[in-house]
């Protein structure tokens, strides 16, 4: 085969939600998948960190809904464009006029792993699941569109009361609070997955912390999981007893966290893998390799302050321009990541969604900017330091224990250290699944996080930082921010210009006031083996489909 084009685009991580459209390999990649037939149908992938959670309803990283995504099906799943189409569903959903109730056919054939029949019951427990205020579920929040989901979730209302009903053993009928236009879309999310009752039950508190210990109704089983969060191989096994089998041509997908970019490398070099990523020096000297592709992300990553402390020196908003102004964004992208991903300009990513109106980028909409100045640093700091009564401070910095995490970490580290005089940042690089919860339970002072598009639309991103967000960990408020969410989710919701509005003027505020620190929106550098076939972009709720992929011969 032909060199590759440098930026052929792929797929990604449910959390990772990739742009761009298949190019020329995936082009290629509509020969005949039969080819695949003689040859040993196993790939071999490596991640930069550990699965946080294989449970439907806990799982939040990027690493957990690639797995899922194959282990288990929904009643939709994302084909090459982008565009939602009927998986778990026998046909397309019958939706009523004013848009809130949705009424599915299941495909009858489908079975678990167990045996069981997939049916509507298992919807209804899954989603049920997860808004259950004792599941303690992070992306309870994505069920908000359906009925009484919120009020669930905030112990208002039983669970029972949610907007989910079997019709019968393969009829479902949803009810949405309001009409949303994307709804479609987030059926194919792994969160609004089904899950067995009787197996969930069965294995109480031990559900899904092995592979053992769920049941799987996906093209893949999970195999040789030990544990979330600490486990470092597992592996996707053909599931022969799902629907479709005969159209998916992969046998094996096994799974290794491998943290140092040189030792991926030299593992790919040497055959014992065929998917790395590479980042730093390494992306840049293998720009190219003949295997060496680009997949641009929605994803953007971002320094986050507690401000949940009355004594919260980040609660001073110079203070958190002073930051900001002293990030090289330019310079973070083209000398210490070097894989292709783009200086923030804001909070929402460029290319992931479009005015309805002039289809201009939401990004050219806002009109927001994120600009490097050390002289404007040095002023907001002073004024920092004046207002906080401080000559001082110091604060850690927490990140992951990957080669990129800690990279950037030393760049934060110096660059405020050398711009800020009086500033000391103590760095703190954790494994994937110790930042999270730490995230989660507040236990940081700043964090490098970043967050990876579920669905095209900006509110997905914007969310996040209202005041009762289960991800606004940095606790920053504001008003009129929280007004202007609520209006786009809501009152404007039919309103496509208001609704684009109404989040325009929310990123503005959330860029001029630094409730987060934006950095940059990433993109993966990968080096991937010419061998492997078929893979499909998914522009939202970034997911491998590896129902997709085969091995050519």
């Amino acid at each position: 085969m032909g060199k590759r084009s440098k930026y052929a685009v792929s797929l990604v991580l449910l959390g990772s939600l990739f742009l761009a459209a298949c190019q020329n390999r995936n082009q290629e990649n509509e020969t005949d998948s039969s080819a695949a037939s003689s040859v040993e149908q196993v790939i071999n992938v490596q991640f930069s960190a550990e699965m946080g959670s294989a449970d439907i309803s806990l799982a939040t990283d990027s690493y957990s809904f690639i797995t899922l995504n194959n282990a288990y099906e929904g009643l939709y799943r994302l084909d090459e464009n982008n565009v939602p189409v009927i998986a778990g569903a026998s046909e397309e959903a019958e939706v009523s006029e004013d848009g809130l109730t949705y009424t599915i056919s299941l495909r009858e054939e489908a079975k678990w792993s167990n045996g069981d029949s997939v049916t509507a019951a298992d919807y209804v427990f899954s989603w049920q699941r997860t808004v259950d205020p004792a599941t303690a579920s992070n992306y309870a929040y994505m069920l908000a569109p359906v009925k009484n989901a919120a009020a669930i979730s905030d112990g208002t209302l039983d669970k029972s009361e949610l907007g989910i009903e079997a019709v019968n053993d393969h009829e479902l009928k949803i009810t949405l609070e309001k009409p949303t236009p994307y709804f479609l879309s987030l059926l194919a999310f792994p969160t609004f997955f089904p899950q067995n009752e009787r197996v969930v039950e069965e294995f109480g508190d031990q559900y899904a912390l092995t592979s053992e210990n769920a049941a799987y109704n996906g093209p893949f089983l999970l195999t040789n999981y030990a544990g979330p969060g600490t486990d470092i191989q597992w592996s996707l096994e053909k599931n022969p007893d799902y629907w479709d089998a005969d159209s998916v041509k992969l046998e094996t997908v096994n799974f290794d966290v491998v943290k140092d970019s040189s030792t991926a490398y030299n593992l790919y070099e040497s055959g014992q893998a065929d998917d790395i990523i590479l980042s730093g020096e390494l992306a840049m000297q293998n720009v190219n390799h003949p295997d060496y592709i680009v997949q641009p992300s929605a994803t953007t990553q971002y320094l986050e302050m507690n401000q949940a402390p009355e004594d919260s020196p980040f609660r001073n908003a110079n203070l958190r321009q002073a930051i900001s102004y002293s990030m090289n964004r330019q310079q973070i992208v083209e000398n210490i990541l070097g894989n292709g991903s783009l200086p923030a300009v804001g909070f929402v990513p460029s290319d992931l969604a479009f005015n309805p109106e002039t289809k201009a980028d939401f990004v050219e909409d806002a009109a927001t900017k994120l600009a490097f100045d050390e002289e404007k640093a040095q002023e907001y700091w002073e004024k920092a330091k004046a207002e906080l009564g401080i000559d001082t401070l110091s604060f850690e910095l927490l990140t992951s224990d990957t080669d990129q995490s800690k990279k950037m970490a030393e760049y934060i580290q110096g660059t405020l250290q050398q711009t800020l005089d009086g500033l000391t940042v103590e760095v703190t690089n954790v494994p994937f699944s110790v930042r999270l919860d730490r995230s989660n339970s507040g236990d940081f002072e700043m964090v490098m996080n970043n967050w990876i598009g579920d669905y095209a639309d900006p509110i997905n991103f914007l969310e996040l930082f209202k005041k009762d967000s289960s991800y606004n960990r940095g606790k920053w408020l504001n008003d009129d921010y929280d007004q202007l969410i609520e209006q786009a989710s809501n009152e404007n919701a039919n309103d496509p210009e208001a609704r684009w509005e109404n989040m325009v003027e929310a990123e503005k505020i959330l860029n001029e006031d630094l409730g987060v620190i934006p950095l940059f929106q990433s993109a993966e550098a990968h080096l991937r083996s010419p061998k492997i076939k078929g893979l499909i972009v998914h522009s939202v709720g970034a997911a491998y489909d590896y129902k997709n992929v085969f091995v050519e011969e």
